[in-house]
């Protein structure tokens, strides 16, 4: 059976089908999920028939990502490593990408999950490290939800702006994921660059006083 064969048939069951493919995607991604979502979209026949897709995707999608910090907090951190190394290659889960997800969490644990879920590749595998690590269900479960309609919603919607455009939705897509991944990027960045440029005049001030205090205690 051929994917496309495959989303007709769950799009038969309306939207209980959605729901599945969305989580489907978030283990057996078949093609980049802005490409299912967009594909999705062109299926929608008016406003609130693409609102209850949004929903319906967006609860899927955390109806996944559960389904993976279930695994990680079941299975534990040295079986999980133990997979990452043995099968992660075949999934796009190298250890290397594992541990970087892993490091991600010794910031802010709800942005760096909520940021997560906009992020190709992150947004499948970040539940993983979060359930080894046992992060509070509530909040992982409320940042996965922002961040996964603020993924879902414009190719979605973007989708049902071009169902009758003619227009190529994949290549569109990539130009979308392209800009919000730069768009992140520069956001991240600008807030380390704020963050030093605050920790810098701190840092100066507290040499400048033990400076003093040295001095004293050598005479």
């Amino acid at each position: 059976m051929d994917t496309s064969s495959t989303i007709a048939m769950f799009l038969h069951f309306g939207l209980l089908g959605i729901g599945c493919l969305a989580i489907a995607e978030k283990f057996i991604p078949l093609f980049p999920s802005y490409v299912l979502l967009m594909l999705l979209g062109l299926t929608v026949s008016d406003g609130a028939s693409l609102a209850m897709t949004i929903v319906a995707t967006s609860v899927g999608s955390v109806v996944g990502a559960l389904g993976w910090y279930g695994l990680g907090r079941a299975l534990g951190s040295q079986r999980i490593e133990r997979l990452v190394r043995t099968y992660g290659k075949y999934v796009l889960l190298r250890p290397s990408f594992y541990q970087q997800l892993t490091d991600a969490y010794r910031g802010n644990h709800f942005w760096v999950t909520l940021i997560g879920q906009t992020l190709p590749t992150v947004r499948i595998y970040l539940a993983l490290p979060a359930g080894v690590l046992q992060l509070e269900p509530r909040a992982f479960v409320t940042a996965t939800a922002i961040g996964t309609v603020i993924w879902n919603m414009p190719f979605l919607s973007l989708g049902y702006v071009l169902r009758d455009s003619g227009q190529d939705p994949v290549s569109i897509g990539f130009w979308v994921v392209a800009i919000l991944v730069a768009v992140e990027v520069a956001i991240i960045l600008g807030l380390r660059l704020y963050t030093h440029a605050i920790a810098r005049p701190r840092l100066a001030s507290s040499r400048a006083i033990a400076a003093p205090k040295a001095v004293e205690e050598i005479a």
